[in-house]
Order: C-alpha cells, then structure tokens, then sequence
C-alpha cells in the first residue's frame, strides 16, 4: 500500500495570480516540471492557465505531497477546469547532450509554446526562466504556494509517470514502477544485474560509473 504523504496545513491558492489579474493579465501560467533526479526516463514539464477567478476548493496540492490516486483524480479535473495546457517532454537521450538543467528550461519553455490561448503572463517553480517572450515571475516553492503551478506540478508529474509505468511493462526487471527511475537501492540493483538500458541517462554518476 502507498504511503500517504504528509499535508500542509494550507493548499495553494490564488494570491499570485489574483494580482495579476487586477493588474490586466489575463491568462496566468503557473509552470512546473518532473523528473529532473531520475536516472532513467524523460524530463516532463507543463504548463497550466486556470479561468480567471479560479478558487482551489478541490485540494489541488504540490504534487509531492498528494498520492498517486489523488495525483489521477486531481490530473483529469485540471485537464476540465484549465483554460489552456501545455506539456512537453525531453527524452534521456536530449539530457545528455545538454545536460538536465537546460532540458528542463527547453521543457518549460516548449510547453508553454504549444498552449492556447498563450498565456500573457508566467508563473515558474523555483526556476529563472531565462526568457525574453513572457512576462514572468520565479517563486520559490512555487507548487506550495500558487494552485497554477501546483496544478503544473500535477499535470507533469503524471504524464511522466505512465511514460515510466509503459517502461515497465517493457522492463519488468528494473521495477519502474516502484521508483519511476529515480536512484533507489532497488533501481540501482537492477542496473547492476541487468545492465544500463536506453532509456537510461548516462551522464548520471552512478549510471556512468556502470559504462
């Protein structure tokens, strides 16, 4: 049974983006990404634009501090609710090659690129986003405090879980479906016994030690 994750005592909520609302904006983007620790899998970010006077009444929380059946539930109703969403993966492949941290921007940028409406405004998770398109604003456990990207957090970390999960129908004997490629003692057995798949990122230390 999934251990149930420890709750904040308040849900994120609109301050954020209610200010800019009374400033003009009107499409709000919170962003966010998943799968930046992996050892395996892509990295996943999303973009979410919520309808102007949004109210968190349906628990939607930084996606670390909700199980995988309320991360389900909470991903189709974003998908209702939202005015605009925006996903984009980077496979392992692209994060050896530029590392993680500029697949990760590549990521954020991209899936804001694809929404429509675009947003006029950009609300990112602890990230500059080093960009010159949106307006923007970093805030610093941003899925904790904004429901946009607390919704973002959501909507990516879902996606990237069932790449993971399809993965492991293709590898049993690595367990992704337990660790979803992060670092645990069991992945890191499996590499051992099994070897380094493509999937895997091979810039990562203990997979390049493995090479």
């Amino acid at each position: 049974m999934e251990k149930r994750p420890r709750q904040r005592k308040s849900l994120p909520d609109c301050r954020f983006e209610e200010s800019y609302w009374k400033e003009g904006y009107r499409y709000i983007a919170g962003v966010d990404e998943a799968g930046r620790g992996p050892l395996a899998g892509p990295v996943v970010a999303s973009s979410v634009i919520l309808p102007h006077g949004f109210q968190n009444s349906y628990g939607i929380n930084d996606s670390k501090q909700l199980t995988s059946l309320q991360r389900e539930e909470l991903f189709f109703l974003i998908l209702e609710k939202a005015v605009s969403v925006g996903i984009c993966i980077v496979p392992e492949y692209f994060i050896d090659e530029i590392n993680i941290y500029h697949s990760s921007l590549m990521a954020m940028h991209n899936s804001l690129y694809v929404m429509d409406p675009p947003p006029d405004m950009v609300l990112v998770d602890g990230m500059d986003l080093a960009c010159n398109e949106y307006n923007y604003k970093k805030i610093i456990k941003g899925d904790c405090l904004s429901v946009s990207i607390a919704s973002a957090s959501i909507i990516a970390k879902v996606t990237r879980d069932n790449i993971m999960l399809a993965y492991h129908y293709q590898y049993p004997q690595y367990g992704f479906n337990q660790h979803n490629g992060y670092p645990t003692l069991l992945h890191k057995k499996a590499l051992k016994e099994f070897g380094i798949l493509s999937i895997h990122r091979k810039t990562y230390k203990t997979v390049k030690e493995l090479l």
